[in-house]
């Protein structure tokens, strides 16, 4: 389940009416008067969400009668779903049928949506384009200097990210260009890289996974998209547990809640126990307190604790890549992970232990000097992150002041850094306990 949302992450003071506990009502707003009459003609009836206002999550969908666990938040028919069934229903299909090699169902989507927002009045989709955010805040759309300030694993997925995106919109240009006749103007002017990206991030950030059949008109990669009008709205917490599926028999996107949910409290659903920088990877924001966040500490961050005078170091290092020990390690509220503590009791075997390499992988007490080892170059790793991530929030600060186009963008990594400082420093407190018990 994927969907996107900006977050202040703030706690603001509430100067809520009793009727509306968390949040404002906007079942008035003429946008969501038009959407969810488009969406009654296509079939929808909801009587149990509202659009609203939160003061800490911003847009969501709120509860108009208590929920139980068990009950169906919300019931989308099929005729709702954007998928690529409908691309290949509109004036578009013909164009992608004879097009080789065949398109991705991913690009299929984005040049649909593309054209149907250059469509504008007279675009079929037209209530539900009006409410898709306008811009994105993923990390492929991050500035330069904001990218720089990200941790260095999320930094390396964002320039990803940004390269595949260019490498997408740089294949996919012959593809456009014979779209020309469907079009009065330039095709280059419509299918430009700005529209591409806005595309890209709306159907990576809001699509629901629904497997469809392959389509021999499609390329290989799996067709798995839907955009879910209205229901994407619902904003997702770490805390709440859902079931979402297709329902075959009523042929509608269900959603059913594990949770309990109070009257006009806002709704929320779970995209997946991701921590904090998948889900400003996959959906550009991050979430308060979230109890899956861990802080990753890279290979070369590791190694620096390590001397390259070690004659063995060469074989750990290599018994830690054979073994995939050398990706994933980190701390969490929970202190340094069990992962984390192997590669550093590997990487501390003296030349007499080295033959244990393996019980000690499997997570046996080689010594007691190896384990306190292991402690005491975690606590260090640990500290120089805190003041690694200290530094950064320092020079976001300052930028803030100097640079007001990206306040917004470094808001957000700002909320990541800190979540990341606190999860540091509670590592480094679980650390200085052990270190005396042992």
């Amino acid at each position: 389940m994927k969907k996107c949302r900006g977050r202040t992450g703030r706690k603001r003071r509430r100067k809520h009416s009793k009727s509306f506990m968390d949040g404002v009502n906007c079942s008035h707003k003429l946008e969501y008067i038009k959407l969810k009459k488009w969406l009654k003609e296509r079939g929808f009836e909801d009587s149990n969400l509202r659009p609203a206002e939160f003061w800490e999550t911003g847009r969501g969908l709120m509860a108009t009668k208590a929920l139980q666990a068990g009950d169906v938040v919300i019931s989308l028919p099929e005729k709702c779903l954007l998928t690529t069934g409908a691309v290949l229903s509109s004036c578009l299909g013909g164009y992608i049928v004879k097009w080789k090699p065949p398109v991705s169902p991913l690009l299929a989507l984005c040049t649909f949506l593309i054209a149907e927002k250059h469509a504008g009045e007279k675009s079929p989709w037209k209530p539900y384009l009006d409410v898709l955010p306008k811009t994105y805040t993923c990390p492929a759309c991050l500035d330069h200097d904001v990218i720089n300030l990200l941790p260095k694993p999320l930094k390396k997925k964002a320039q990803e990210q940004k390269m595949m995106i260019q490498e997408l919109f740089r294949s996919s240009r012959a593809f456009f260009s014979s779209l020309q006749p469907l079009f009065a103007e330039n095709t280059g002017s419509i299918f430009n890289y700005s529209a591409l990206e806005w595309a890209w991030c709306t159907i990576n950030t809001r699509t629901i996974y629904m497997k469809h059949p392959h389509r021999e008109c499609f390329s290989l990669e799996p067709d798995v998209y839907a955009l879910a009008p209205y229901l994407d709205l619902l904003n997702h917490s770490p805390n709440v547990q859902v079931k979402a599926a297709f329902n075959e028999r009523t042929r509608s996107y269900e959603i059913q809640t594990n949770s309990q949910c109070k009257k006009y409290q806002e709704v929320f659903i779970c995209y997946g126990p991701h921590d904090n920088q998948r889900l400003l990877l996959e959906y550009g924001f991050v979430a308060m307190d979230n109890p899956h966040s861990s802080v990753y500490v890279s290979a070369d961050t590791l190694l620096k604790y390590f001397s390259p005078l070690d004659k063995q170091r060469k074989a750990k290092v290599a018994i830690l890549k054979d073994h995939d020990f050398l990706e994933n390690l980190t701390f969490g509220w929970d202190g340094p992970s069990w992962r984390l503590l192997t590669a550093l009791k590997v990487l501390s075997l003296r030349t007499d232990e080295f033959a244990c390499w393996k019980r000690t992988l499997l997570g046996a007490v080689t010594s007691a000097r190896n384990e306190q080892q292991a402690l005491d170059t975690a606590a260090k790793i640990c500290q120089f992150l805190i003041e690694e991530t200290q530094h950064v929030l320092l020079q976001i600060s300052q930028l803030k002041r100097d640079k007001e186009n990206l306040k917004t963008h470094l808001a957000l990594v700002e909320m990541l850094r800190s979540e990341d400082l606190k999860i540091l420093q509670k590592s480094a407190e679980i650390l200085c306990n052990l270190k005396l018990a042992t």
